[in-house]
């Protein structure tokens, strides 16, 4: 008799991990697919980070059960608050979640009708999008659940019954930042690859609808130093490196000595992958190099001639680029997961032209990002914890004011080391090193039981 409640604390967790291990076979065999598919287009990538892609993705299949198994060891007391704290986070990210739906619904109800079938473009445009979207709302999230869940506990007294037991303050919220570090980490894990992604996947779904095409990047700019080339390309496919043809090509050849030689466009330019050819579509091409003959017989100024009677499809033989060399420069780093930025700075490390000091923030951002939500689940707890009926208003107040402190402290601090006003770590962590360092002191100041708004009211000038 006494093993059946045991099981019952623990059934949650086994029941989360066979749905975990079923979803992580289903989705990885998937992910690993992919992985080797972008290996074979960018073979200079750094191979060790994409190929853990699938591994990231099944823990994040099983994080939910690892929460579940931490219920379940813990005593009662820290059940019954992660049962308050977890039903108030859920609550409280449906709602944020339900209207942002709503708004971006009646936003684009227009394009998914023009997708043809709506139902499945909707469930596709909103499950790619969902890591992002989670990423952003997890901290206000964990903010209001925190307000809510701490401060009922307070005005029903639970609070103080809790401390009479033995328990201090820290104590009392730890299984609560147990709760925000496992958010943290489903944060951590979105932003390795899926949740920037998800940016640049909701632009180009949305362009499906609307003009039939699915974009990756538009009007990109190549060149081919080695082989005197420079490629615009108007339009590069999201599906690029399953063979779909790029759209509206300029290619531009030069001289040895620089000077314009040739110029070739094209509505479509595909690139075989077992020939390494490409085959230009709608083809129109220039001789640069022509020159009118002036009335004394001597050569006048360069005017283009248009070739007559060229082959379309044109093919080219033996041009050592690739689409995975010319959509580079087009690629946005905030759209770049860990690996994809990683290599990219790898590749880029000697080079000029790119602006590194971005891509560099960007990856030191997406370790950094997570972090925020254990800094406002450190910074709420004391706000929203109240001894007495008067005062909670202010904490409430004071930590919705903090928290929209730390999204604009990041904004700014994402801005200043893009521009290389302070180095790309700071520019990452800055924020979380100051929230956390606010809500330390949020705390001393509930330990040794001053009043916290009233406190922070006395710093204030008058």
């Amino acid at each position: 008799m006494q093993s059946y409640p045991v099981i019952r604390r623990f059934l949650p967790a086994i029941l989360l991990t066979l749905l975990g291990l079923g979803l992580a076979t289903f989705l990885a065999p998937r992910e690993v697919v992919e992985v080797r598919d972008h290996l074979t287009g960018f073979p200079d990538s750094d191979a060790t980070a994409h190929l853990l892609r699938p591994t990231v993705l099944a823990a994040l299949c099983l994080i939910p059960a690892l929460a579940a198994l931490y219920y379940g060891i813990v005593g009662a007391i820290d059940r019954y608050l992660i049962r308050q704290f977890m039903g108030a986070f859920l609550l409280c990210f449906s709602s944020l979640y339900s209207i942002w739906l709503i708004s971006d619904l009646t936003n684009n109800i227009g394009n998914f009708r023009e997708s043809g079938n709506t139902i499945d473009f909707m469930v596709k445009y909103y499950a790619a999008t969902f890591p992002k979207v989670f990423v952003e709302f997890a901290p206000f999230g964990l903010l209001l659940a925190m307000l809510y869940s701490l401060g009922k506990l307070s005005r029903g007294q639970e609070i103080v019954s809790i401390i009479q037991t033995g328990r201090g303050v820290v104590r009392l919220i730890f299984p609560l930042i147990v709760m925000g570090l496992i958010v943290s980490l489903v944060c951590l894990g979105f932003n390795y690859r899926w949740a920037p992604s998800a940016s640049g996947y909701q632009e180009a779904l949305l362009e499906q609808a609307e003009m039939g095409s699915l974009s990756k990047a538009r009007n990109v700019v190549y060149s081919a130093g080695e082989e005197r080339r420079l490629w615009l390309v108007g339009s590069f496919p999201y599906e690029y490196h399953r063979g779909e043809p790029l759209k509206n090509i300029i290619i531009r050849s030069f001289t040895p000595e620089g000077k314009p030689e040739g110029r070739l466009e094209a509505k479509l330019a595909e690139w075989d992958r077992e020939t390494n050819n490409w085959t230009f579509t709608g083809v129109s091409r220039w001789d640069m190099t022509h020159r009118l003959i002036t009335p004394d017989g001597s050569k006048g100024p360069i005017s283009p001639k248009l070739e007559k009677n060229i082959q379309d499809p044109l093919v080219m033989t033996q041009w050592p680029e690739t689409p995975w060399k010319l959509i580079k420069p087009g690629l946005r780093a905030e759209q770049l997961g860990i690996p994809g930025l990683y290599s990219w700075l790898v590749q880029n490390r000697t080079s000029e032209w790119g602006n590194k000091r971005r891509f560099l923030t960007q990856w030191h951002y997406r370790w950094a990002q997570p972090g925020i939500c254990l800094a406002i689940v450190l910074l709420a707890a004391p706000l929203g914890i109240v001894f007495s009926r008067r005062g909670a208003a202010g904490g409430i107040a004071l930590a919705i004011f903090m928290c929209a402190g730390i999204m604009f402290s990041s904004t700014v601090f994402l801005a200043l080391g893009e521009s290389g006003y302070i180095p790309p770590v700071w520019a990452a962590w800055g924020t979380n090193i100051l929230a956390t360092s606010v809500a330390l002191l949020l705390i001393q100041l509930r330990l040794v039981g001053r009043p916290i708004y009233q406190t922070l009211r006395k710093l204030l000038p008058v």
